[in-house]
């Protein structure tokens, strides 16, 4: 038994508010014991031993710094990812995680409190599924889901079940995000009628060099490097032996083992729809924190790939278009061929909000620029003669601030956010939602999968909310 309770407060005033608690709950002790993390550590496992995985469990260890928490079991079906991040586990923790191939077995160990998942992109949804079914609670990394059926089908299971499930969106846990939202409810710049989001990298993104190859950055910035050698002729580590090649397919239509498929697998429109299932979650789930939304009216994508001809079937520049009930409409961009400033802005009628840098950047500035009083360029805004350019002192342009928080940059915080994870921490342990719960996974799943259904349509998609299908043609209004 620890002798330190929750967030690091002795055990006696611990015991003393947990007996608050319960009488308030109206829960007598035995239903308190099975909160997790109630009378010891939180214990958790990691299904999915990848990169991402790397991240969680560092995750886990800062917040280990707050609260009881700690990693106790690996799941994953190559035998390779597990043993590193078992190796990890051991450095951080000091203990030796028991290590799992197959998911049912570790989900079978009743000691486990919540499971972090970190596999494919199109395995997340099934693999929440198991695990809330099995009695755990869940962190799910986005997309929530890239089949709209698998979509519905987890968010179903997570609605029946007791489980605390948090999405891996964190940007809802950073304080600038929230600030922007709360700006925006104070009606500063009236109201949103365009959100803009363009985030851009100049590299082969996702074709990345993985820690199996034994190909180093240095040997890549070789002018000498055979690109397609690289690519189709590098011997992997990864060995059909040494995996369950039929397992790891979840039910897609069999293909004979390629390891590329199964390390790169947001470069293929059967496993990921890449940019959208990556980013665009991000993106889609930023835009409905900051407005309130909750589905889009519709969707039209487009794109192709046009210079990293690597073999690869999902664009490396695409754009989506969004429209909204509330009346705005929202573009997303992203192009792997040149890096030039990342930004968001977010238009209102009064005023605009704009961002500087990519994904989670928190380097926001609001002024009334674009507002009702520039109705002209020509006639009524400034007349700009030097770049870069800078809001003139008539449209009141303030950096946003929030104090107690690390200075705003065009980076943001890393993708590791102990705070996001401890909000999920706190919800398993007071049975509460999470800040980032299934319906917002649901609802960034949606713009997903129309944008990705329409760049391989070529048509314009509509989300009928009564149905919650996607149709092909505005749905029918109902006559009152």
């Amino acid at each position: 038994m620890d002798k330190m309770g929750i967030d690091g407060i002795d055990r006696r005033t611990f015991v003393k508010r947990a007996g608050s608690v319960l009488a308030a709950a109206g829960m007598d002790a035995k239903s308190y014991a099975r909160i997790a993390g109630a009378n010891s550590r939180i214990r958790l496992a990691q299904l999915g031993c990848g990169g991402r995985s790397e991240g969680h469990v560092h995750m886990v260890s800062l917040a280990s710094r707050q609260m009881p928490v700690e990693t106790v079991a690996v799941c994953d079906i190559w035998s390779l990812a597990r043993e590193r991040r078992a190796a990890q586990v051991k450095r951080v923790f000091n203990l030796e995680p028991q290590s799992y191939k197959y998911s049912e077995d570790m989900l079978a160990r009743k000691d486990i409190d919540g499971v972090m998942i970190a596999t494919g992109d199109f395995q997340h949804a099934k693999l929440c599924v198991e695990v809330v079914r099995a009695g755990k609670d869940c962190y799910v990394e986005r997309p929530f889901a890239n089949v709209l059926a698998e979509a519905k089908e987890a968010r179903a299971a997570v609605r029946e079940s007791r489980q605390v499930v948090q999405m891996g969106s964190q940007h809802r846990s950073q304080p600038y995000q929230l600030a922007v939202r709360d700006l925006i409810r104070s009606g500063r710049i009236g109201d949103v009628v365009h959100i803009e989001q363009e985030w851009n990298v100049n590299e082969e993104r996702w074709r990345f060099v993985p820690w199996d190859t034994g190909v180093t950055p240095e040997m890549l910035k070789d002018e000498h490097m055979q690109w397609k050698e690289w690519l189709y002729g590098r011997q992997s580590q990864l060995r059909e032996e040494d995996t369950d090649w039929s397992r790891w397919l979840l039910g897609k239509p069999y293909r004979p083992f390629d390891p590329h498929v199964y390390l790169e697998f947001r470069l293929y429109k059967d496993f990921s729809s890449g940019i959208f299932d990556q980013w665009l979650s991000h993106g889609s789930d930023l835009v409905h924190l900051w407005t309130d939304s909750t589905y889009p009216e519709s969707v039209m994508a487009t794109g192709g790939v046009f210079t990293w001809k690597d073999g690869r079937q999902n664009p490396d520049a695409c754009i989506a278009a969004v429209t909204y009930p509330k009346g705005f409409l929202y573009t997303y961009k992203t192009i792997f061929s040149n890096s030039y400033r990342s930004f968001s802005r977010i238009m209102g009628r009064n005023g605009t909000i704009a961002n500087y840098g990519g994904e989670g950047a928190s380097l926001f500035e609001v002024s009334d620029e674009g507002g009702r009083a520039e109705y002209d360029p020509s006639e009524s805004g400034p007349v700009y003669r030097n770049t870069p350019i800078a809001p003139s002192p008539r449209e009141r342009a303030n950096v946003i601030q929030v104090p107690g928080a690390p200075p705003p940059d065009s980076l943001g915080p890393d993708d590791d956010d102990a705070n996001h994870l401890m909000h999920w921490l706190r919800a398993m342990q007071t049975r509460s939602d999470p800040n980032a719960n299934v319906d917002h996974g649901f609802s960034h799943a949606i713009v997903v999968i129309m944008a990705a259904q329409s760049y391989w349509s070529g048509k314009r998609l509509y989300w009928n909310p009564r149905t919650e299908e996607i149709e092909d043609r505005p749905p029918a209004v109902s006559a009152v």
